[in-house]
């Protein structure tokens, strides 16, 4: 879907011997602050906890993940949060525009994101349009809010949090990978994985010749990377299993290449899991999460993958994004989980589309462009009695989430800083949480299509994304 532009081949030759060497088989509407690519900003203070991780009642995680939208594309002009209705095209303002979800198309790779932040100067987002392809400055774009009328119902409930960062620019296949390891660095410091594989499908099923990107400390990118069956990064997986804690990677079934059907998920991309016992918890398809959910299987953590055209990935088709995630949302809160669950919705990457808050760079990675985050709990923190949504402005990033399971779960960080792992430095999303109120009754979030409807609906087959 996605069109790669052009390569540097620049990794030093110390780089190269030390990644041969490990596993390779297998602020609205300010347009120009000062550049920067120094570590940012010490993010705002969150707030203390309201509660320790023995007080904690969470026993169940839904991390849903979503495709391809900024904070701003989908919330622009939301109350109380840092989401402006216009951006920059170097200095010239212009008024962002609507765009129907499922339509659009815009570059989303490294390169793409690169433009984009300009320096932190967020005025290149044009760049990211295919010549000939779309319409002018399709970038500087929103969703009319009554196609995503879920998505803002969820926002004004519960906890929309307007600081979340991707760990590293680029797009899907290396955000992914974040949201189960926190890390892509085959080399500490040194090398890291970027952009996707160049060839379907992902991970340890690749073809033999399939070969990675990778990116080095002076961001030159570079093609001829490891084989993507990584024994480099430890996951989530690893530490959930080792404390005896259940968990599903709940994934669509794809069929790619003529090479037959498989689960579209990123531990297909590691080789413990590709190849073990735990390949059994990548389930297909993702509507069993619902199944699953009913009949009191839902385990103690879960990744939910939606189906292309449930995926809100741009140019899919599609609109029924929102109604899929209000229906697993739903069928949470309508179940024994409710009083016990934590449901993290979030988009994996930009997606090509204007944003206005420039992401503070951490390293060499990133962060990436901002994307939405949604957190649906009976706990969640309360502006006030009259209103029940919050907005947190707490500096996140992917490492937040499994930081929040770790506390949750009293796990250990999946390693140091210094070796990539960013749960290790990133704010826990526990922020969010008031574990002193009582828990709040679950409302039904309206929306067009309901649960029957995606038990019933045909699977596309298609990835939800390839880059």
């Amino acid at each position: 879907m996605i069109a790669f532009r052009s390569v540097v081949v620049a990794l030093c030759a110390g780089c190269l011997l030390a990644l041969a060497s490990c596993g390779s088989s297998g602020s609205s509407g300010v347009p120009h602050q000062a550049p920067t690519h120094s570590p940012g900003p010490t993010p705002t203070p969150a707030p203390s906890p309201t509660a320790t991780p023995a007080a904690d009642p969470i026993t169940h995680i839904v991390i849903i993940v979503q495709e391809n939208r900024s904070f701003d594309n989908l919330f622009a002009g939301f109350p109380g949060a840092d989401a402006p209705t216009y951006g920059y095209i170097g200095t010239q303002q212009i008024a962002l525009q609507p765009t129907r979800l499922e339509d659009g198309y815009l570059n989303n790779n490294y390169s793409d994101a690169i433009a984009g932040w300009d320096d932190g100067k967020m005025d290149g987002f044009n760049e990211a349009e295919p010549q000939g392809e779309s319409p002018p400055n399709l970038a500087y774009s929103y969703v009319p809010h009554h196609e995503i009328a879920p998505y803002w119902s969820m926002a004004e409930q519960y906890v929309l949090a307007d600081h979340m960062f991707p760990t590293e620019f680029g797009p899907s296949f290396t955000a992914h990978l974040n949201l189960i390891g926190g890390n892509t660095e085959l080399v500490p410091g040194q090398v890291a994985e970027v952009d996707a594989p160049t060839q379907l499908p992902w991970g340890c099923d690749a073809p033999a010749s399939t070969t990675t990107y990778t990116l080095n400390p002076a961001e030159q990118e570079s093609g001829g990377g490891p084989f993507p069956c990584f024994t480099q990064f430890r996951t989530l997986a690893d530490t959930l299993d080792a404390a005896g804690i259940s968990w599903k990677y709940y994934a669509p079934s794809v069929f790619t290449g003529g090479l037959g059907g498989e689960a579209w998920s990123e531990f297909s991309a590691i080789r413990r899991v590709r190849y073990g016992t735990d390949w059994s918890k990548v389930i297909s398809p993702e509507t069993t999460v619902l199944s699953d959910i009913s009949a009191g299987k839902l385990p103690a953590v879960s990744w939910v993958i939606p189906d292309l055209i449930n995926s809100d990935h741009p140019g899919s088709g599609g609109n029924t994004g929102p109604s899929w995630v209000a229906s697993v949302v739903n069928a949470v809160g309508t179940s024994q989980y409710w009083n016990s669950s934590a449901i993290v919705i979030l988009w994996d990457d930009w997606g090509g589309w204007y944003d206005d808050l420039a992401p503070p760079q951490l390293d060499f990675r990133g962060l990436g462009i901002r994307v939405p985050c949604i957190v649906v709990s009976p706990y969640s923190r309360t502006t006030s009695a009259q209103q029940p949504g919050y907005v947190s402005h707490t500096q996140y990033e992917f490492g937040s989430i499994l930081a929040f399971v770790e506390q949750t779960f009293g796990l250990p960080a999946l390693g140091s800083v210094a070796d990539g792992y960013t749960d290790a430095r990133a704010t826990s999303l526990g922020d969010v949480f008031d574990f002193t109120q009582k828990p709040r009754t679950f409302t039904s979030i309206p929306a067009p299509q309901s649960q029957s409807f995606f038990r019933r609906q045909a699977h596309s087959g298609r990835p939800p994304d390839d880059r």
